[in-house]
């Protein structure tokens, strides 16, 4: 027998995902919060199975929720797209995304050429630049989406993994250990800088840049070592540390933010980032 997943719980799911709370989503989708409440308890009797960790007033995902969520803006998003198209709309206007370094080479050439070729009516903007700038973008207005590295302890995260000290094994023979470092504020560069003083390592940082790529290029020629994830290994031409060699550091979080209402558009594009991210190793 087939078992139906209800749209409006599915727009009701989302909905308290990417507004952080219950609270927030009654907002959204105009439902009382003991309604919200029934609907997710409703949703999880269908997929039995616990689609949240409530810890206090927080909501994380399980790894149940964690694949839901992708589901369900996918069938959001295709059932928007099946009325508009019902209704003679299409999808159009402008979205504007920004992203860290990070994810520039992951994303351009992947998932935002394919939205710009499946949508040629959409004007996509794109910003590459630091979190905490992003995101004042976002919360301006000036952008739709932005993915982007967190602490691990950020709701927004959908998935949080290790940092990695990378470089090559011969420069922790050094008394002063030479380190690559983005300007700040990046959140690499501060735990690295933290951690590293903390356990009386002795270090100079050698190199020191807005580009991620000139970090890239000092830990390939052998100049210095850096603090990253698995994102700036490039297939393995720059190897990882022995991680025990040098003071343990914290996870990162790779989180995804959109604006309060995000257009049909912005939402499209929002999944489609959001499956890419969740599909790293």
């Amino acid at each position: 027998m087939a078992v139906n997943l209800p749209i409006e719980v599915l727009r009701s799911f989302v909905a308290i995902i990417e507004t952080g709370s219950m609270l927030q989503a009654t907002e959204r989708v105009f439902v009382t919060q003991s309604a919200l409440s029934l609907q997710m308890r409703r949703l999880e009797e269908i997929v039995r199975k616990p689609l949240f960790n409530r810890q206090g007033r927080r909501l994380r995902l399980t790894p149940a929720g964690e694949h839901l969520l992708v589901v369900a803006r996918q069938i959001l998003e295709l059932n928007d797209r099946a009325v508009a198209s019902l209704q003679g709309q299409a999808l159009s206007g402008a979205v504007g995304i920004g992203m860290n370094q990070d994810f520039a080479d992951l994303l351009l050439p992947g998932v935002l050429n394919e939205f710009v070729i499946s949508h040629p009516e959409i004007q996509l903007q794109v910003r590459v630049g630091g979190s905490q700038e992003l995101l004042e973008a976002l919360k301006a207005h000036q952008l739709d989406v932005v993915v982007c590295v967190r602490p691990e302890q950020e709701p927004k995260n959908l998935k949080t993994m290790p940092m990695l000290w990378i470089g090559h094994a011969h420069l922790l023979e050094r008394e002063v250990l030479p380190v690559a470092l983005l300007a700040e504020p990046c959140l690499f560069r501060a735990t690295a800088l933290a951690m590293l003083e903390e356990s009386g390592r002795k270090f100079r940082v050698v190199v020191e840049t807005a580009s991620l790529s000139a970090v890239r290029a000092a830990v390939q020629s052998g100049l210095a070592i850096t603090l990253r994830n698995s994102l700036f290994m490039e297939s393995g031409l720059i190897p990882p540390l022995p991680q025990e060699s040098l003071p343990a550091v914290p996870g990162v979080g790779y989180a995804l933010f959109t604006t309060d209402e995000p257009s049909s558009a912005a939402g499209l594009l929002a999944s489609l980032v959001q499956a890419s991210v969740l599909e790293l190793a």
